[in-house]
């Protein structure tokens, strides 16, 4: 069994420093919520590397949210229902989708410069919605626009005080209440760091797989610890992957983004052949996973291991002005994405499932709160609709700080909490390899395409490495692997249980959506195991 615990402590001996509130994580949702925070309160925001780093810096299409007369909050909320195929809570779309333009326009206050045409918001469309709602920055660089707006207001603020390069190795709890977390810092020192209110803001997953448009950071960390915690993890199973990321020798798996699509780009098999048309009539603009399917279908029956994406017919301007990053990247790799078709395959991109929250980001441990990719909202249901991501950060940031306000004070201390277990041997074993063997057997038996006997044979390889737990866990490689041996059991245990297809999650052995037995969620609590929680979706 996975321990409370990843190291032996005892609180007595440790220092401890004592603030109002702890963000862990340093992405949009990190960013924002801090800075909502930190008008009356003190911050420790946390970030096992540096400030800058996280999944939002990579975000390129945008952030969707009603801003056009043309559109409506309703149309939103049916995109996004209609994407989430039956598990969406459809209280939480509703409030996405209400709250959001005002969360947006909070961000232009903070210094977000979005693009801009004749003196109005440039919007785009992306696929599966039904109007251009969707704002950018930079062209194609929306994430790092907003990653560097924040920044600069977190940067030097009076209550916010920021961690780099520590590392948050457990939640501490006592009696199901989060009393705040073991953190490692750059020397070696570790510290008890105690807070009224702890925030996971740590970001996806998408290091479990070889192939993946994440940052190296992104190892599952919050999924983990909160699971260690107690806390219910929901819906594992559902992971998006990109249809698009850059597949050319040399090349790291690029994020060729979704708005390349939205603004008319082709995807076409290595014959030349445009093939979307087979799969589903939105063409290039279909759901996500449904795109990434009918690629991989290309790529196994012309025997490739790629197929193009083709904006050619554009002119060079309107690509250079409105895909800067990717043309850049691609030009730095002898591609030409205006008159060369870009090579691309699907990469694991991002966590749809993650520690559940209610409408105000709580979990089911107390003053224990989650928010963005490491959350599970019930904004994205089985697929998360393009670009909602970034919207369902701030919208929900703001909804933990306005809960964080009726916290009564923290009563314990934690002093007497301690942790041993018994130890015997130091790991040995390169971590290094142990991550290379665990993304393996992810991509082959958990991937985009799944079957029972796959997801059999992954468990299989998964639970004996469990051993790890068994040895002293000293390094923050060890405890990321540890961490992603974690998720990586919960996501295959949930894709194993769940025996339909459905969003995000692609069973071969049952092809079909299966509403009258799998309309319901897969949840996952380290003390009672798997459980069911029917759908509220409408």
């Amino acid at each position: 069994m996975i321990p409370q615990y990843l190291v032996d402590f005892n609180v007595n001996e440790l220092p401890v420093i004592d603030t109002d509130v702890i963000v862990i994580g340093s992405g949009i949702a990190g960013l924002y919520t801090a800075i909502k925070a930190s008008v009356d309160r003190r911050v420790i925001m946390i970030t096992k590397k540096s400030l800058l780093e996280s999944n939002t810096r990579y975000a390129q299409g945008g952030i969707a949210a009603v801003i056009s007369e043309d559109d409506s909050t309703q149309s939103h909320y049916q995109d996004t229902l209609l994407a989430g195929a039956g598990l969406c809570s459809s209280r939480s779309v509703d409030i996405l989708v209400n709250e959001g333009p005002g969360c947006v326009e909070e961000l232009i206050k903070l210094g977000t410069n979005f693009d801009r045409e004749n003196g109005e918001l440039a919007l785009t469309q992306e696929g599966a919605h039904s109007h251009r709602r969707i704002l950018h920055a930079n062209g194609d660089a929306t994430g790092f626009e907003i990653v560097r707006a924040l920044s600069e207001q977190v940067t030097g603020h009076s209550n916010i005080e920021i961690w780099d390069n520590h590392f948050v190795i457990d939640l501490i709890t006592e009696e199901n209440e989060c009393l705040g977390a073991l953190v490692q810092r750059p020397d070696g020192q570790r510290i008890f760091l105690r807070g009224a209110a702890t925030i996971l803001c740590s970001g996806g997953a998408g290091q479990l797989y070889r192939y993946t448009t994440n940052p190296e950071v992104a190892t599952s960390d919050g999924v983990a610890m909160a699971y260690r915690a107690g806390a219910v993890i929901r819906d594992m199973e559902f992971l998006q992957f990109h249809p698009t990321s850059l597949c050319y020798p040399g090349a790291p798996r690029f994020l060729i983004s979704e708005a390349v699509r939205g603004e008319g780009a082709v995807l076409r098999n290595i014959k030349g052949e445009r093939f979307m048309e087979k799969y589903h009539e939105l063409l290039e603009l279909a759901p996500r996973d449904i795109v990434a399917r009918a690629i991989v279908s290309e790529m196994e029956e012309t025997g490739s291991s790629f197929v193009y994406l083709d904006i050619t017919h554009e002119t060079p301007e309107m690509i250079k002005h409105r895909f800067p990053t990717i043309y850049e990247t691609c030009t730095s790799y002898g591609l030409d994405m205006t008159t060369d078709w870009i090579p691309v395959a699907p990469a694991a991109h991002y966590m749809m499932g993650g520690v559940k929250t209610g409408h105000h980001g709580e979990t089911t441990v107390s003053r224990l709160f989650a928010c963005g990719e490491v959350s599970s909202t019930g904004v994205h249901g089985a697929n998360r609709l393009a670009s909602n991501s970034l919207s369902e950060a701030i919208v929900f940031g703001q909804r933990i700080v306005d809960s964080i306000s009726q916290l009564i004070p923290l009563d314990k201390t934690g002093r007497n909490i301690s942790y041993q277990r018994d130890r015997q041997e130091t790991l040995t074993t390169s971590i290094v390899e142990l991550r290379m063997k665990l993304q393996r057997i992810m991509v082959r038996q958990v991937g985009l395409r799944r079957t029972g006997a796959g997801l059999l044979k992954g468990l299989e390889e998964l639970k004996p490495r469990l051993t790890i737990f068994d040895t002293y866990l000293d390094t923050r490689e060890q405890w990321e692997y540890a961490n992603m041996l974690t998720s990586a059991l919960i996501l295959t245990e949930s894709a194993l249980a769940r025996e339909e297809s459905r969003g995000g999650h692609y069973r071969e052995d049952y092809p079909e959506r299966d509403d009258i037995k799998w309309r319901k969620h897969i949840l996952q609590q380290r003390e009672k195991g798997m459980l069911e929680e029917i759908s509220d979706d409408v």
